[in-house]
């Protein structure tokens, strides 16, 4: 019988090719000890010229394994976030793990219908950092009840026991602080994050803290929580800059707001750092060459995605049922931007 020629190729027609059994076939394909090496031989370059496409979905549903991690990032476009997909899939693709990747924009809607369309294609585990708009998580707590390894990086979720691994945010802001005010800097604002997210709310704690140390009256007026984009920037720094006292310097919540902030504020006629400090969060690539250059935090994203990948392999190779909170440091990276002594 001819074999249709728009249908996929199967093991029948490698054996009917070959005139050995289907048997053979899949065992010599999945390089059983048992078949000769001349026979696999055989039957690869058979399986080669028609064309054959190993069902590898059947396969996963049968083994109850996909050997694919999903990543998920708010936004593949910063830095930060690429440079942890690189150290996933850094450490995925040396163990034989595929990685799919995508990104939540920061909507909470669209994290929702990307986790749970991961979770129905049967990922081995999840690694992600949650959106600014995201406040429930009944989408994530599904991977936690049916044990499939969830490891949560940058953003976490407190409510959720798995792995965690985060950078020392109040300990990087706390150095910022401390950095504008050992440059003379005394009134200093900030643009923080959604405080629902324990990454912004550590950073603002941390520059609460500094200026407690340093015995520097704190000013509500003078934080501005948004969501930290090119647009909430020019508005933050319109607020700031019309207060009856306006602050000397300005820690941002990220680069992104630091730039956008820092064109605003030279379109004006003032000078940075003379008149006002400016120092960002994330050590993104433009910061350190753009003019004035950009004081900055710099946080070892690919680190973080190779140790997340190290995490979550673990957990699905031994269904490990402990969790640890991993904490890396920050460095803080003195630029022009801040440089006032």
């Amino acid at each position: 019988m001819n074999r249709n020629k728009n249908a996929e190729p199967t093991i029948h027609d490698i054996a009917r090719e070959l005139e050995i059994s289907a048997s053979t076939v899949s065992r010599a394909l999945n390089d059983n000890p048992r078949i000769s090496l001349k026979t696999k031989e055989k039957i690869k370059a058979v399986a080669d010229k028609l064309g054959y496409r190993p069902n590898t979905l059947a396969s996963n549903l049968r083994n109850k394994k996909s050997n694919t991690i999903g990543i998920v990032v708010p936004l593949i476009n910063r830095h930060f976030f690429s440079s942890v997909i690189s150290g996933v899939e850094d450490v995925a693709f040396k163990a034989g793990f595929n990685v799919v990747i995508s990104q939540s924009n920061d909507l909470a809607a669209k994290e929702i219908s990307i986790v749970q369309s991961m979770f129905s294609n049967r990922v081995d585990g999840l690694i992600i950092s949650i959106a600014m708009q995201t406040d429930t998580f009944d989408h994530l707590k599904l991977f936690s009840k049916k044990h499939i390894p969830l490891v949560f990086f940058d953003r976490a979720v407190p409510e959720i026991e798995t792995d965690k691994i985060v950078v020392d945010d109040f300990a990087g802001a706390y150095r910022v602080t401390q950095h504008l005010i050992d440059q003379g800097y005394q009134r200093i604002g900030h643009l923080a994050g959604p405080q629902n997210l324990t990454t912004y709310l550590d950073r603002k704690n941390g520059y609460i803290d500094a200026l407690r140390k340093n015995r520097i009256a704190f000013d509500e007026s003078l934080i501005i929580v948004n969501t930290l984009t090119s647009e909430e920037g020019v508005l933050a720094v319109q607020q700031l800059m019309s207060l009856p006292e306006p602050p000397d310097a300005i820690f941002c919540g990220n680069d992104t707001t630091a730039l956008s902030v820092m064109i605003y504020l030279r379109n004006k006629g003032i000078r940075i750092p003379e008149d006002i400090g400016i120092v960002g969060f994330s050590n993104e690539p433009f910061s350190k060459v753009v003019s004035p250059s950009i004081s900055t935090i710099a946080q070892p994203g690919f680190e973080m995605g190779q140790k997340a990948a190290e995490l979550i392999i673990r957990k699905i190779e031994n269904k490990e049922r402990t969790y640890q909170t991993i904490t890396l440091p920050t460095e803080l990276i003195i630029r022009e931007s801040s440089s006032r002594k």
